[in-house]
């Protein structure tokens, strides 16, 4: 059977609160559950809520301990609390999370099958702008496998504008994607003499969004993130051009051709706090790519072709003395 029901996360974070943001993924993942839901997705850095300030003060030395402190190592207890949630719950979730590694941070995402085993965990390749005041960057671990995932279908994940970088995006098509998870912070409607760009807003990256269903012929997953008075209070944004007002959540399940096919910016929008649900049928990804198949029958790999290196590389490197 290839019809999925699947839901994505339209709902605002626990700020800066691991034990918190961690009973809201649960009770979330529980809610999805009860709707019949196979597979949810959250947005970027749902755990522990996207570090907003760095677009307003490139230091805040508070802030930014308080973030580390909170971040979810992996392993620990709370990622298995997560898998076990999954597995309780017959449901399989991508989390976008900051990820602690001893004093730094990641932006990070993870897999977790229906039987609560974590099938990928990957890192943003390259933090964006401001992103580099906090965020470290990814090794090789950031070029993560597609993972094929018993009853739903080869699924991957990548975060925010990490879909503006080209060979990323191929790397990931080349692995027979069927579902994509796209993962953003809070976004904004795009405001004319605004710092931030276009390309930035909610029209912008669910363009993104959309482009990516294209190109990959997969569905997309793209899950948003809700800030409301209470999030600027905590991220000390207020008045803010970015990520300093309250916002509405746009968060949308994609077609293979481009198609919105619930939720986004427009009408079908669903209001802040309740979840995106849709059934998906795999078999429009093979239309899709009968038409168009940029790893397949529509490729050239005489004349194009791509290389990665996806070794994860330490910091310390023995060699044996000859």
């Amino acid at each position: 059977m290839s019809t999925i029901k699947v839901a994505v996360t339209n709902h605002e974070p626990a700020w800066l609160d691991l034990p918190a943001g961690v009973a809201k993924t649960i009770d979330l993942i529980t809610e999805a559950s009860s709707h019949g839901c196979k597979f949810i997705a959250f947005p970027e850095t749902w755990l522990i809520g996207y570090p907003a300030w760095i677009w307003s003060r490139p230091v805040d030395s508070d802030l930014s301990v308080k973030y580390v402190q909170n971040s979810l190592r992996v392993p620990s207890p709370e990622m298995d609390s997560l898998c076990a949630a999954a597995a309780e719950h017959d449901i399989a979730v991508s989390l976008g999370f900051s990820e602690r590694c001893g004093d730094s941070v990641f932006i990070a995402q993870a897999l977790i099958d229906a039987t609560g085993k974590l099938r990928m965990n990957r890192r943003k390749m390259k933090p964006t702008h401001m992103e580099r005041t906090i965020f470290g960057d990814a090794s090789g671990d950031c070029l993560s496998d597609v993972v094929d995932v018993a009853g739903l279908g080869k699924v991957g994940a990548l975060s925010c504008w990490e879909h503006i970088q080209p060979l990323l995006k191929f790397h990931q098509f080349s692995q027979g994607e069927q579902i994509h998870v796209a993962a953003w912070p809070a976004l904004h409607d795009f405001e004319e003499g605004s710092p931030g760009f276009w390309s930035m807003s909610t029209d912008g990256c669910l363009g993104l969004s959309q482009t990516y269903a294209v190109e990959s012929g997969a569905f997309v997953l793209s899950a948003t993130t809700v800030i409301s008075e209470n999030g600027i209070e905590a991220m000390g944004t207020k008045g803010s051009p970015i990520m300093g007002t309250p916002n509405q959540s746009s968060s949308a399940i994609i077609g293979p051709d481009g198609r919105i096919l619930a939720g986004g910016a427009g009408k079908g929008k669903v209001e802040n706090e309740q979840l995106l649900i849709a059934d998906i049928d795999l078999i429009e990804c093979t239309k899709a790519k009968t038409f168009a198949d940029a790893c397949g029958h529509y490729s050239r790999p005489d004349l194009l072709w791509l290389g990665c290196d996806g070794r994860k590389k330490g910091l310390v490197k023995p060699y044996k003395v000859l």
